[in-house]
């Protein structure tokens, strides 16, 4: 996923003159934390990989001044917990100047950003999409695949409006797979069947892409069919395809690392109640991040795994 990564933001700078890339260590030799961008600024130039001070607040603010100068700037914020220091940017600038100017200030901008596993600590693994899933004018998407990171990510840079693009630690050295080369985009706010089944539809994305489709093939031995359906957009959401996988299935288990409560599966569970009230054979199943902060301590683990998905499946197709 890191290669495809970088195979986005190098096919962006090509294609384009006005993408701009910034953000702390981004330029070589460093690359990046993560070594997404290594390279990039070799090729690219410093002018558009531009490593910055350690300024959460000045990076997004001077992606949104250059985004209204007519450039399509990336930001990288290092880490998800690190964007609470640029919020004003993000939710009262980016997200609402299409809207205070008569659709003559659209802020093509794209902020990539990591969460982190526990073993960063508890400032460094928030999951913190359900914030701008909240945030009106702003596009939220989280890859799963490397194919999916890059195809998703070339959409962000293209769309004219803000996008949040959130990566995951865990991911961007582990998935492996055959990435399209050159121009290839993942259309934003559709989702992608991972798996067909008949019993219940596991609706997820992320880390936990990974874990669902390990439960469906425990569960398969048992003899209980799991669709599995990843959201790869939390905004725009698919709800077309969620609400015609569930109508079919008619039992449903939303899963995610983000905090249960008030998380991006209690406005889907509320959705699906909504819509498919008479067709639902069970209430809707949230699973989610325990309500207290990531630990450090792997011992205190706080995600869903593949073990409590299949425990949460196989009690609701025994309802």
């Amino acid at each position: 996923m890191a290669a495809a990564l970088n195979a986005a933001l190098d096919c962006a700078l090509e294609l384009d003159p006005k993408v701009l890339l910034l953000g702390e260590d981004i330029a070589d030799p460093a690359g990046g934390v993560f070594k997404i961008t290594k390279g990039l600024s070799t090729k690219h130039g410093t002018t558009r990989v531009r490593a910055t001070p350690i300024a959460e607040q000045s990076i997004v603010g001077a992606a949104i001044g250059a985004s209204l100068g007519g450039y399509r700037p990336v930001a990288e914020v290092m880490f998800f917990d690190f964007i609470t220091v640029a919020m004003d940017q993000v939710v009262n600038h980016a997200a609402k100047l299409r809207y205070m100017s008569g659709g003559m200030t659209p802020v093509p901008i794209t902020i990539r950003t990591l969460v982190g596993s526990n073993r960063f600590g508890p400032q460094h693994a928030q999951s913190l999409e359900a914030w701008f899933m909240h945030t009106p004018g702003i596009k939220v998407v989280m890859p799963s695949t490397p194919m999916d990171a890059k195809g998703l990510l070339l959409s962000c840079i293209f769309d004219d409006d803000p996008c949040l693009f959130v990566e995951h630690s865990n991911m961007i050295f582990t998935q492996k797979a055959d990435v399209p080369e050159g121009d290839y985009r993942v259309p934003l706010g559709v989702a992608d069947l991972k798996r067909s089944g008949d019993d219940v539809s596991v609706i997820t994305y992320g880390t936990q892409v990974p874990n669902a489709l390990e439960a469906a093939d425990v569960l398969a031995g048992e003899g209980v069919s799991i669709e599995v359906i990843d959201l790869r957009s939390l905004v725009p959401l698919d709800l077309e395809t969620i609400l015609g996988s569930v109508g079919r299935t008619s039992r449903a288990v939303v899963v995610h690392d983000a905090a249960t409560f008030c998380g991006p599966g209690a406005e889907i569970a509320s959705i699906l109640t909504e819509e498919l009230w008479g067709t639902l054979a069970a209430p809707v199943v949230r699973l989610g991040g325990k309500n207290v902060p990531v630990a450090f301590a792997r011992e205190l683990a706080v995600h869903p795994t593949v073990q409590t998905i299949t425990a949460a499946v196989r009690r609701l197709s025994a309802r």
